[in-house]
């Protein structure tokens, strides 16, 4: 068994209390009434979004999520007005995304774990689903209580070329963090998305205080639970030699 060098943490329903279908509902809302001068209105806008997230998850690794998406937006409502627009949305994410905090909750165990986590001598990173700039996580990190600066580094739309579920977003965190699969331990709610990471080789551990399981798989393979179960599981981790912490 490898020693856990990393600790991976995914972020909306891990770091971060949502409920997905609240949270994206009063997002896309804010954005909406942003755009909507432009003549952009809900439904289509919602529409359209959808669809681009479905091209960044398709993503092949041929560009980054961020021209995936966009060129998404393209082909929908036309190359000239994805070119002219575009700013009033990267101006929106930048300010408005802000207000969408109300959609979400917030737990003081998740930044005080990962600090534990982090000064117990693990390396840290944020391995969130990339499809959001890098303002918007940015953001969110801080809603959860803590700084970018704290990770290693996070995904991005800008900086990623997969997305979850793909094993591929797990090879290209790896290879950001110079390490194998075994040396990883990853952190996330979401059965479908993170869980896959242990295929990789990597240790899983399911945070279930949002838990998602689309497709209701058996979970009881997984070590799981709230915060404080995860500082045992790393405690333990830590007794039993389970880490290259030093």
């Amino acid at each position: 068994m490898g020693s856990i060098k990393m600790v991976l943490f995914d972020l909306d329903g891990t770091l971060l209390p949502m409920d997905m279908e609240e949270f994206t509902g009063g997002y896309f809302k804010l954005l909406a009434s942003k755009a909507a001068p432009r003549g952009y209105d809900l439904q289509s806008l919602v529409k359209t979004i959808w669809h681009g997230v479905m091209a960044m998850v398709k993503n092949d690794g041929s560009c980054k999520n961020e021209d995936a998406f966009w060129k998404d937006f393209a082909s929908i409502y036309g190359e000239d007005k994805a070119v002219e627009d575009r700013p009033l949305f990267d101006e929106f994410y930048a300010n408005e995304f802000k207000d969408a905090k109300r959609f979400c909750g917030y737990n003081p165990e998740a930044a005080e774990t990962v600090r534990w986590i982090k000064n117990q001598g693990f390396r840290i990173a944020l391995a969130t689903n990339p499809l959001f700039p890098s303002v918007v996580t940015e953001t969110r990190i801080r809603w959860a209580g803590l700084e970018p600066d704290e990770f290693e580094f996070f995904t991005t739309y800008e900086n990623s070329n997969f997305c979850k579920p793909n094993l591929d977003y797990y090879r290209e965190v790896l290879e950001k963090a110079g390490l194998n699969g075994e040396d990883c331990l990853m952190v996330g709610n979401d059965v479908g998305e993170d869980m896959v990471a242990a295929e990789l080789g990597m240790k899983v551990f399911l945070l279930t205080d949002c838990m998602i399981n689309k497709e209701n798989k058996d979970i009881s393979q997984y070590h799981r639970g709230s915060f404080e179960e995860l500082k045992k599981y790393m405690e333990e981790a830590l007794a039993f030699g389970l880490t290259e912490n030093m």
